[in-house]
């Protein structure tokens, strides 16, 4: 792929939502520590199935987000550089793995 050597910093367009994603992504912790407390106190099935829902739901918004931001940084520069090929066979195999949950 035409990834960038690790040893170079790049920063990617996702990089002006961080604090919103990480602010999410704490938000995320929270939900799956309280998710442990739910089933250390021995709570009732379908409590603790819908916060795994709701967690699950959190997770993918955060995704979309990220890939939403891949899609208009890496890959637009990748197409006006026209060297989108392996980034759009990178990028559908994304979204392949993301649809058979």
């Amino acid at each position: 792929m035409d990834r960038m050597p690790t040893t170079m910093t790049r920063q990617y367009r996702y990089t002006k939502e961080k604090p919103s994603l990480l602010a999410r992504m704490k938000k995320i912790e929270g939900q799956a520590k309280g998710i442990r407390r739910m089933i250390e106190e021995d709570r009732y099935c379908i409590d603790i199935i819908q916060q795994i829902t709701a967690l699950g739901a959190a997770a993918d918004e955060v995704a979309l987000l990220i890939l939403e931001n891949h899609i208009e940084g890496c890959v637009a520069d990748a197409i006006r550089e026209q060297h989108s090929e392996s980034h759009m066979r990178e990028l559908m195999e994304t979204l392949r793995k993301a649809m058979r949950r």
